[in-house]
């Protein structure tokens, strides 16, 4: 497992403003406040811009898409090992807007575990993270599809989804990480999360639509520390 617990993920999605040079100036603003609030935040951006995002921060960053395909013949496709050699620490999988047969999510588990990236699946359901909590992914995401870009973060809508969900980790596959998302857009929703027992959390829209995201990610990382201090 190569990313920090706990953290926030920012998904950079495909908003205004998140990729080249806007994207490049934007995550060097993660950057500093990562440093200046010692929280450890993960970024998740279009993947043409990992290589040059690693390049100029020490920013964490998985990627949002993969391909379960091995080095070969297939035009068009992305190669996890082409992932890794970016700079990118793991892979988003299975998120709610773009699905993957199970087939597919099973063989991305699998080919992110042979060329050491995090596996990140993205689930909807305490069924849903059981089914596929059995192949041991490095991370699920519990996220709600309805919740996505909304103010109706699960930690204050439904906590005990979020805790059925921690005790069903727990007893399926405990190593697993696991990160609430999905309307996450206050400091106070990610408190929330890691008082439900979740290790990490993370927003895109919240995050790159906002107003003052400095001062958000700065509220955002002080809970991120404080969480970290009282893991350690």
């Amino acid at each position: 497992m190569k990313l920090k617990y706990p953290h926030f993920q920012i998904n950079f999605k495909v908003y205004p403003g998140t990729y080249g040079e806007d994207g490049l100036a934007f995550t060097k603003l993660i950057d500093r406040v990562e440093k200046e609030t010692g929280a450890s935040f993960v970024l998740t951006p279009q993947i043409p811009d990992i290589r040059y995002i690693k390049a100029e921060t020490d920013l964490s960053l998985t990627a949002p898409y993969m391909d379960a395909i091995t080095p070969g013949r297939g035009m068009g496709r992305i190669l996890p090992e082409t992932i890794r050699e970016a700079g990118a620490d793991g892979v988003v999988i299975n998120h709610a807007e773009n699905r993957e047969t199970l087939s597919d999510l099973v063989t991305k588990i699998e080919r992110c575990r042979d060329v050491g990236l995090d596996s990140i699946v993205c689930v909807d359901s305490v069924e849903m993270g059981r089914a596929v909590g059995i192949y041991r992914p490095d991370n699920m995401v519990f996220e709600k599809p309805d919740d996505i870009a909304s103010d109706r973060a699960i930690t204050r809508s439904h906590p005990e989804r979020v805790e059925a969900f921690i005790e069903m980790r727990d007893e399926v596959c405990p190593e697993t990480k696991v990160l609430v998302g999905g309307g996450i857009a206050t400091a106070e929703d990610v408190r929330l999360a890691f008082e439900q027992g979740a290790d990490a959390a993370g927003a895109a829209s919240a995050i790159s639509l906002a107003d003052d995201p400095e001062a958000l990610l700065r509220d955002i990382g002080e809970v991120i520390a404080d969480a970290a201090d009282t893991n350690a």
